[in-house]
């Protein structure tokens, strides 16, 4: 006896596959879910977040699956569907015509009275893209629409979500299907399927290569902070293409040399107004002149600016408690634990503290601890982990000292200081290390901020960082 359970065949789902990788599973399951002879269900929530495929992997699916098949029923079609953007809709009444007008569309047939007559079709499919992003929804809207699909037996309803609520249509048959954000193989599998044009005076071939790499590396350096999704993603290797191989079209560099041209364009990957130039905004100032500086022929060439701009406007926006603890932060990341009694103790009778971790004895003589030789520089070295109630112990130090006029943290972790830290997380400047409550004093965090940021934070409030590290 034949089953009458059959799978989609993989000649309809090949091309489905292929334009969406990472997306296998999700695909196989709704083909499943959706083909006549195949598991049928009556309602389907498809949800994950944004950018992740949902409403693209359904909808060419569903045209795939809606073609006629082969053999002997080659005219027959056994699967129609129709997708309505709740966005579109304002209203709620809004949204039923709009169903009523996309499911008649999607019939085809009409009487002589032009109402719609029901084909000899044996599934439809109804999806509702967005609908928890409908207007002026009721909370009943959603467990009523999916009452339609235990009233009319062909039909099948998906919702497409992007967090779908506990018990959304309050019904115990209703599936659910999860597309994940993509990992990190993912996007760079979806971004090497469209490389680039070939880069002047290289083959299509190193041009893939490289771009593959460079997908990989852009990733490293932007999705976890700021390009999340696939749209933002791909946004950001567009536009920094062009800038990373600028020293290949220049002659500078050969295309092979991946890591000369990852160090070259390393200030590419640390401008945020690059991927996203509004999220950074600039201020010229009308009234200020470029400074010349003389050549040796005789003309001019205008002078670099002594600081970051990426620094300078940051150094604007932090306030002085936030700026403190940025600081303390960087001392604490690349100080070691054993010298913080040499740094910010004043325990020793007889002597105060002074910059630098050296003391004044009462005759005047300075004294400064001895350095390990160090073939690199600490400031240059990857930032440690430390514990927050270390950093908070070096600000309660050089707080009287950095900023005397502000009665900042007189009370300990109060509400500033928290805030401060907040701010700093947020802007990821600081990033915490594993799992745990945030507010943990004995918990591990690091600092995301590069040496010539802190460098100039610092100069700004008339402190010189340098001084205070110890090699």
């Amino acid at each position: 006896m034949a089953s009458c359970y059959r799978f989609p065949d993989e000649i309809i789902l090949a091309p489905v596959l292929q334009s969406f990788p990472g997306r296998e599973h999700q695909i196989r399951a709704l083909a499943t879910l959706f083909h006549p002879d195949a598991a049928r269900c009556r309602s389907l929530v498809v949800y994950g977040t944004e950018a992740t495929g949902k409403s693209a992997v359904t909808e060419k699916l569903l045209v795939r699956l809606a073609r006629p098949m082969g053999g002997q029923d080659a005219h027959v079609e056994t699967l129609r569907f129709a997708i309505i953007n709740s966005t579109q809709c304002i209203t709620a009444r809004h949204l039923f015509e709009t169903i009523v007008r996309a499911v008649s569309n999607g019939l085809g047939h009409h009487d002589k009275n032009g109402r719609a007559r029901r084909p000899p079709h044996r599934r439809f499919v109804l999806v509702l893209d967005a609908i928890d992003r409908q207007r002026d929804a009721p909370p009943t809207l959603l467990p009523a629409l999916a009452r339609l699909s235990e009233m009319i037996p062909c039909l099948t309803c998906v919702f497409i979500i992007t967090c779908p609520p506990a018990g959304v249509l309050r019904a115990q048959t209703s599936a659910h299907l999860h597309f994940p954000p993509y990992t990190k193989p993912e996007f760079v599998r979806i971004q090497s399927l469209t490389p680039p044009d070939p880069i002047p005076g290289t083959t299509q071939q190193e041009t893939a290569e490289v771009w593959t790499r460079f997908c990989a590396s852009v990733h490293d350096a932007l999705v976890r902070s700021a390009t999340r999704t696939l749209s933002s993603f791909q946004c950001s290797c567009r536009t920094l293409w062009p800038q990373f191989t600028a020293p290949v079209t220049a002659g500078t560099h050969a295309v092979r040399e991946f890591s000369k041209l990852l160090v070259a364009a390393r200030v590419h990957f640390q401008d945020e107004s690059l991927p996203n130039p509004s999220i950074v905004s600039s201020h010229p100032d009308s009234g200020s002149k470029p400074k010349t500086t003389p050549m040796v022929s005789g003309l001019t060439k205008l002078a670099q600016p002594a600081t970051n701009a990426g620094a300078a406007e940051l150094t604007g926006l932090l306030p002085i408690d936030a700026r403190l603890l940025l600081l303390s932060a960087y001392l604490a990341s690349h100080n070691a634990t054993r010298n913080d009694r040499t740094l910010f103790s004043t325990y020793h009778h007889g002597r105060r503290r002074r910059r630098g971790g050296g003391f004044v004895t009462a005759v005047g003589v300075y004294r400064r601890t001895a350095r390990k030789h160090r073939k690199i520089a600490r400031k240059l070295l990857g930032a440690h982990a430390f514990v927050l109630e270390r950093m908070l112990a070096i600000f309660e130090a050089v707080r009287g000292e950095w900023a005397p006029e502000d009665n900042i943290g007189v009370a300990g972790l109060d509400g500033d200081v928290g805030m401060a830290i907040a701010t700093l997380a947020s802007l990821r400047l600081l990033v915490r290390v594993g799992s745990g409550d945030v507010t943990d004093r004995a918990g591990k965090w690091r600092i995301n901020a590069s040496w010539e940021a802190v460098r100039s934070i610092g100069r700004s409030m008339g402190v010189e960082v340098e001084d205070w590290l110890i090699e």
